[in-house]
């Protein structure tokens, strides 16, 4: 096998440390390499006499594998002065039977030299902060619903039902009965008359509804979790107002996403900060799809198709694509909502989504390569690209309800 790399580097990094092997040419044999295995800190002081020491053995190559976040202090320190590039651990596992991180890090060092290793994708400075700001602004949200989750979960232990009526109990009204409640208000009468807008053509529901045995100890909990609520949206508001500065330079690309159907800002500005805005990383839509884990995978054996659930991908393009592919399908006559339809009858609803989310991420890989907005196919695409299944499809539903269906073509002016 070809060397393509004489002179290349192993890291398999832990939290406090790493194991480093430098594979060189061997001075005794011609074509024989030899691996010198040596273990730094992980502290910045260590990484930089790493570094030093890299540059004066002259390797032309150091292979990182990802490992937690441990792998950032090395990636960002040694970048600077060397070819560096981050591998996957689930593409590079060693043998059975030879797992020691030692022995991991010669693994490293000679699939590196032999140009076996993949690059992962690690974005310049300002998108790594915006996907910080981002993927913060994200565990925040989940971490709101989960607070708001809570206090229904307590409401239900008082036997109040407000949940069942009001369709957001942190809405204005909810609120509302929900502070009442805390400063001692028990008549369910009152309580429901705290209702705001549509919410008051419920007044008897509530008035059932707020029927309980709230106690001390429960305001005493309502309370924590409100103000934590009110906090985390706080946080969430902060992050709003740093994104959309953060965002400036992308705005013709946020442009492009929101033409989407079932994308709103909030996705866009999620997809972008995961993806750079820059489709040229991604050598063709199907190599996006497969990053951000939405098609299918492949295991064959003896001709047989066995497990081809979906490639684990990125989390949080994965998330962001989930929630625009529920807001596409429920959009009115457009193409992502008719091939939605057409799926989940013979491969159920969540097949039929997965679907739909890559034919969003493929269709975002062309606008941005091309700077065109999206083109819309009509819901009726799939009736008028064949239409005549489209017409034995409709004869074979209305003769399994009891129709005679006779056709007759419609004459056409002159």
């Amino acid at each position: 096998m070809d060397v393509l790399h004489e002179r290349c580097v192993g890291v398999d990094i832990s939290k406090k440390d790493a194991k480093v092997c430098v594979r060189t040419p061997s001075a005794k044999r011609r074509g024989s390499f030899t691996n010198q295995t040596t273990t730094w800190g992980s502290t910045t002081n260590a990484v930089l006499a790493l570094r030093d020491h890299l540059l004066a053995a002259e390797v032309t190559l150091v292979v990182i594998e990802a490992t937690s976040d441990y792998w950032k202090p090395f990636y960002y320190l040694l970048a600077e002065d060397l070819n560096v590039i981050l591998v996957n651990a689930r593409q590079v596992k060693n043998l059975p039977g030879r797992k020691t991180d030692v022995s991991d890090a010669a693994w490293l060092a000679q699939l590196g030299a032999h140009g076996l290793v993949r690059a992962s994708f690690v974005p310049e400075q300002p998108v790594r902060e915006l996907r910080d700001l981002t993927r913060t602004r994200t565990q925040m949200t989940r971490e709101r619903g989960q607070i708001a989750q809570r206090l229904e979960k307590l409401l239900e232990d008082t036997g109040i039902k407000l949940a069942a009526v009001a369709a957001d109990i942190m809405g204005v009204s909810g609120r509302a009965m929900l502070e009442a409640l805390i400063n001692g208000e028990r008549d369910p009468q009152v309580l429901a008359e705290l209702a705001k807008r549509r919410l008051r053509n419920k007044i008897p529901e509530l008035t059932e509804a707020l029927t309980g045995r709230f106690r001390e100890h429960h305001a005493f909990l309502a309370r924590l979790y409100l103000d934590q609520y009110d906090q985390l949206s706080g946080m969430i508001g902060q992050l709003d107002g740093r994104i959309e500065a953060a965002m400036a330079p992308f705005r013709p690309v946020l442009n492009l996403l929101d033409t989407i159907p079932g994308i709103n800002q909030a996705v866009a500005e999620v997809i972008v900060a995961e993806t750079g805005g820059d489709m040229s990383r991604f050598a063709s839509a199907k190599h996006l799809a497969s990053w951000a884990g939405v098609c299918p995978g492949h295991h064959e054996s003896a001709g047989r198709s066995k497990n081809t659930r979906v490639r684990p991908g990125n989390p949080y393009l994965k998330g962001a694509l989930g929630l625009a592919a529920f807001g596409a399908v429920r959009t009115k006559e457009t193409y992502l909502q008719a091939r939605y339809k057409r799926l989940t009858a013979r491969r159920g609803p969540l097949r039929a989504l997965v679907a739909v989310e890559h034919s969003i991420i493929t269709a975002i890989w062309h606008m941005l390569t091309d700077g065109r907005p999206y083109h819309e196919l009509g819901g009726a695409y799939f009736a008028q690209r064949d239409p005549e299944r489209a017409t034995r499809r409709a004869i074979t539903q209305l003769n399994q309800l009891g129709y005679t269906v006779t056709l007759n073509p419609r004459e056409t002016a002159a």
